[in-house]
């Protein structure tokens, strides 16, 4: 039987052995599928003490609970920070971040490191299939030809794939099992492979012709958003030159159209670890073929520059109540990058206190997910929340929503706040002094 049959087989029987890198929001719910089908799996990552509390049943994530960690070790996962066990598994799927540099140009450290400590390692008959966003390409480049290099044949010694993550962190209507998968191969051997692979543990996966069709295809998604996200951040910097306008009636009012239209929602900016990221790697593989991707740059811009704005109409909220922006005392409320989950990952609201600190305000924060953040790109004075709900806002000179948690009291904040800045759109009607920003 040859390689390819053998690796089915066991997919078939669920005796393969899955490899895991990269224990992060990916990687473990992925870890989590695999191990409740009852597929041997060993999760692989550098940080000893994820590994640890892993091993220990014990939940890292916000977005996870402790009790399904527990269930998952109970199941037969393991971690281990030991890349030499990757030669005692039958399948690789490598979740590591890609993230970009502060020139916002692709950082590929994490995924090259990942690659030069499975290469050793690497045997006939096995699987490895790539899940990190990143340029069309990288799967051939980074993957497929230091396969090759050291004398294996993909698709006959060796399988490559790549099937790009879909995660979506705190949604309750998706799991990582019911969103639709879609998985591309080096060869049609490979794709074959890879297509049995997820076919045990997700409802849909959809092949696709190339990899680097998938590659694309995933920045298309997020550059979608983007590109849609700006749109309807430019049209609420409108709507608050006219003065009357609603930004949330006209997009409430123009859903109603029940074909042609998807509805975008406004905010204090980007944040997380796909939307304010993902795009720059297109834009850097369009600068490197000399295609100049304009929407995108200006996307990029003008949802970076939210933060600034947001901040700047609180400062003039405070300047109409009489109040001088430096020693005025704020509460943000809302700290991690979308609702009801605790990732700060290039979090808005941080960027706002930033800004806010540095012109002397002091802020303070509350967030039912969070407890602790660090302003000053990680390097700033810790700050610890002030409560998990509502707070006492009636002691603050304003509050800003800045990440409407489905947990706060804002009916209590409407009552007691001085001024409320609302970045969110929670707020339908006024309250006390609003501001809609």
């Amino acid at each position: 039987m040859d390689l390819k049959n053998q690796l089915l087989g066991k997919l078939h029987d669920r005796s393969a052995v899955i490899g895991v890198f990269g224990l992060g929001y990916v990687g473990v719910p992925l870890s989590f599928c695999f191990a409740s089908e009852g597929f041997p799996v060993i999760g692989f990552d550098v940080d000893a003490a994820r590994v640890a509390m892993l091993n220990d049943g014990e939940s890292y994530l916000s977005s996870i609970d402790g009790a399904r960690f527990a269930e998952a070790r109970r199941q037969g996962l393991r971690a281990t920070t030991d890349f030499r066990a990757a030669a005692d598994v039958d399948v690789m799927v490598i979740c590591v971040p890609t993230p970009v540099d502060r020139h916002k140009n692709p950082d590929f450290r994490h995924l090259e490191a990942v690659v030069e400590a499975i290469l050793p390692h690497l045997r006939r008959g096995q699987l490895i299939s790539l899940e990190s966003t990143s340029y069309p390409g990288t799967t051939d480049d980074l993957l497929r030809q230091r396969i090759e290099q050291r004398g294996f044949v993909v698709g006959e010694d060796v399988f490559v794939c790549f099937s790009p993550e879909r995660e979506d962190p705190g949604n309750a209507h998706f799991s990582t099992r019911t969103i639709p998968k879609i998985c591309s191969g080096a060869t049609a051997a490979c794709l074959e492979v890879g297509i049995a692979l997820y076919g045990a543990v997700i409802d849909t996966v959809i092949p696709v012709r190339t990899m680097a069709t998938a590659e694309l295809a995933k920045l298309f998604e997020n550059v979608y958003r983007l590109v849609n996200i700006a749109l309807v951040n430019e049209l609420k910097m409108l709507c608050h030159r006219m003065g009357d306008v609603d930004v949330h009636e006209v997009i409430a009012a123009a859903a109603t159209k029940p074909f042609g239209f998807s509805a975008f929602r406004p905010g204090p900016g980007l944040g997380g670890h796909c939307i304010p990221v993902d795009p720059y790697y297109l834009v850097w593989k369009g600068r490197e073929l000399g295609c100049t991707l304009r929407l995108i740059d200006a996307a990029n811009e003008l949802n970076g520059a939210m933060p600034s704005w947001v901040a700047q109409k609180l400062a003039e909220a405070l300047n109409d109540a009489g109040i001088a922006l430096r020693g005025a005392r704020v509460m943000v409320v809302g700290v991690a990058y979308k609702k009801n989950i605790g990732d700060v990952r290039e979090s808005p609201s941080i960027a706002i206190i930033e800004l806010l600190q540095a012109k002397g305000v002091q802020v303070e924060f509350v967030d039912p997910h969070v407890e602790t953040i660090r302003p000053g790109h990680g390097a700033g004075r810790p700050l610890t929340r002030v409560a998990t709900h509502a707070g006492d806002a009636a002691h603050y000179d304003a509050v800003l929503i800045a990440c409407d948690h489905d947990a706060i009291d804002y009916a209590r904040l409407g009552r007691e706040a001085r001024i409320i800045v609302d970045a969110c759109g929670r707020y339908t009607e006024a309250a006390n002094v609003l501001v809609k920003a």
